[in-house]
C-alpha cells in the first residue's frame, strides 16, 4: 500500500500580540481555543492552537507568541493560509460579518480553483475562506459568535511561494507522494500556481506553491508563518516517513514527543518548514474535551516547572 500524507496537519504562524490574536481568532473567526501551552523549546512564549469545536486533525491554526517586527514579505515563505467553509453563501454570509467587525476583504473570487474570500488577520496574517462542500459540514463549537451552519471546516488549502521549483518538486512528489494536479496562470500579483494533493485530494488536502522569482526572500515576523504541517494517521505510518526521509537523504529532526501527536521537522529545498505528525493521541489526552484551552496546559515533562513557566507568561484574556 502507498504511504500517502491525509491532507493539512496544522499551520504554525507567529504573533507579537497574543490577546489581540486571541480575541480575533475566536471573536471574529469564531474558531475555539482548543490548546493553551506554551512552545515546547520556548517556554517563556505561549503556543496557542485554534480549531474546529471537536479539535479534529486538520482544523488548527497555531501561533508561537514572540515579541518581534512585523514579517518582510517575500518568497521562500508561506504567503496564504485558507480555511474552508459550507457553500458560496457562506462566504457571502462571512465578507459581510467580516466587513462588519472592520476587516477589509477581497472581492469573492475564484482563486487557483477555489471560489473565495481573501482577508488578513490584525498582523497582516494573510488568510482565506475557501467554498468546499466535498467533505461533509463543519464540527461546530456551540460557544462560537458563528452560526454553526457557517462555522469553519477547517484548513483549506495553503499557498508558499518558491523562487525555484526545480528543487522543490521532486520532494514533493517522490519523496512525499504527492500528486501534481493542475497550474494555474499568475493573478491577483501573485505569481505561477502549482497544485499539489495529497491522500484523498481536495481543498482540505492540496498545497498551492507559487513561482515567484522575482521577490526577494521574506524575513521572519508577526504576522507570518513558521511552518506547515501534514497529516499521517498513526504511529506506525509516521515511522514510515521517518525511514522515507532517511533514504532520501534529508536532513531532519528525526521522532519529535509532542505529546498531542508526534512530529518529524524538515526544510523543502527552498527552506521552508515541514513538519509531518500524527493525527493522535489529540488534544483532550490531558484536559476533558469539553473544557479545552480553558487553562494552561503542559505536557508531562513540563509539569514539574509549571509554577516557573506560569510566572514568565502575560494575561491574555
Amino acid at each position: 500500500m502507498a504511504l500517502d500524507l491525509t491532507g493539512l496537519h496544522h499551520l504554525t504562524a507567529i504573533t507579537a500580540n497574543a490577546r489581540e490574536n486571541l480575541r480575533f481568532y475566536t471573536k471574529v473567526l469564531g474558531l475555539r481555543l482548543v490548546k493553551r501551552t506554551v512552545n515546547q523549546d520556548d517556554t517563556t512564549a505561549y503556543h496557542l492552537f485554534y480549531g474546529d469545536g471537536k479539535a479534529s486533525p486538520g482544523s488548527d491554526i497555531t501561533f508561537f507568541d514572540w515579541p518581534t517586527a512585523p514579517e518582510r514579505r517575500g518568497t521562500h515563505s508561506v504567503v496564504r493560509t485558507a480555511f474552508r467553509v459550507e457553500g458560496e453563501s457562506a462566504l457571502a454570509w462571512w465578507k459581510e460579518h467580516l466587513e462588519a467587525n472592520g476587516v477589509a476583504t477581497s472581492a469573492i473570487a475564484e482563486r487557483a480553483g477555489h471560489m473565495s474570500l481573501d482577508f488578513e488577520d490584525p498582523e497582516g496574517q494573510r488568510l482565506r475562506l475557501v467554498n468546499d462542500t466535498r467533505a461533509g459540514g463543519a464540527r461546530p463549537w456551540a460557544k462560537s459568535p458563528v452560526p454553526a451552519e457557517r462555522q469553519i471546516k477547517g484548513l483549506g488549502p495553503i499557498t508558499m511561494s518558491v523562487p525555484d521549483l526545480r528543487r522543490t518538486e521532486p520532494v514533493l512528489t517522490t519523496v512525499m507522494n504527492m500528486r501534481k494536479v493542475r497550474t494555474h496562470a499568475p493573478t491577483d500579483g501573485q505569481g505561477e500556481i502549482h497544485v499539489f494533493a495529497m491522500g484523498p485530494g481536495g481543498a482540505s488536502a492540496e498545497l498551492h506553491v507559487a513561482l515567484e522569482p522575482n521577490l526577494s526572500p521574506a524575513r521572519p515576523g508577526a504576522g507570518g508563518v513558521h511552518h506547515i504541517a501534514f497529516r499521517t494517521p498513526d504511529k506506525d505510518q509516521f515511522d514510515k516517513w521517518v525511514e522515507r526521509a532517511a533514504r532520501a537523504g534529508i536532513p531532519s529532526s528525526g521522532e519529535v514527543e509532542r505529546y498531542y501527536f508526534t512530529s518529524l521537522y524538515f526544510r523543502e529545498p527552498n527552506g521552508i518548514l515541514f513538519e509531518i505528525a500524527t493525527d493522535g493521541p489529540g488534544f483532550d489526552v490531558d484536559e476533558p474535551m469539553e473544557t479545552l484551552g480553558e487553562g494552561l496546559a503542559l505536557p508531562p515533562f513540563l509539569e514539574p516547572k509549571r509554577a516557573a513557566i506560569e510566572a514568565g507568561l502575560k494575561p491574555i484574556d
